[in-house]
């Protein structure tokens, strides 16, 4: 059987080398940490959600979304049968340094963390290689560029 799959977007905010994640409070990814993010709304661009749902659930107002990734996630029953189907917009969004994240909506914790933390946090694989490309992109920049440490 053909699922559609149902849009969704999440944000990328990074400070210092940490990015901000989400502990999950509903599926389909519950107990876990994620970038802020979910279903978008009738009529709502990737963008507009991504936005969108990183206010509802930090309470930071992002701007400049910039899409970084895409995947088309499916999370299968126990009879093998689609039981959700999302095509996942993530984004990297700008927000300003003084601005504090506090836990709402969907999230029932959050916080900051490296790359070397994320590895040990329950996370979706998505997450990880968001945040594994971008470690490896500021390196690579930095390496290139040594003015610019």
């Amino acid at each position: 059987m053909i699922s559609t799959a149902k849009a969704a977007s999440s944000a990328i905010l990074e400070r210092d080398g940490r990015f901000l994640l989400v502990l999950r409070r509903n599926p389909p990814s519950a107990d876990m940490y994620a970038f802020p993010g979910g279903r978008g709304e009738p009529g709502e661009t990737p963008e507009q959600t991504a936005l969108r749902e990183f206010r509802e659930e930090t309470g930071i107002s992002a701007r400049n979304p910039r899409l970084f990734s895409t995947y088309d996630l499916k999370t299968h029953a126990a009879d093998g049968s689609v039981s959700s189907h999302f095509f996942l917009s993530v984004f990297r969004v700008e927000a300003d340094s003084d601005a504090v994240a506090e836990a709402a909506d969907d999230a029932a914790a959050l916080g900051w963390y490296t790359v070397d933390e994320i590895r040990l946090l329950p996370v979706p694989q998505s997450v990880l290689e968001c945040a594994e490309r971008l470690e490896q992109d500021d390196s690579a920049r930095s390496a290139s560029n040594p003015f610019l440490d």
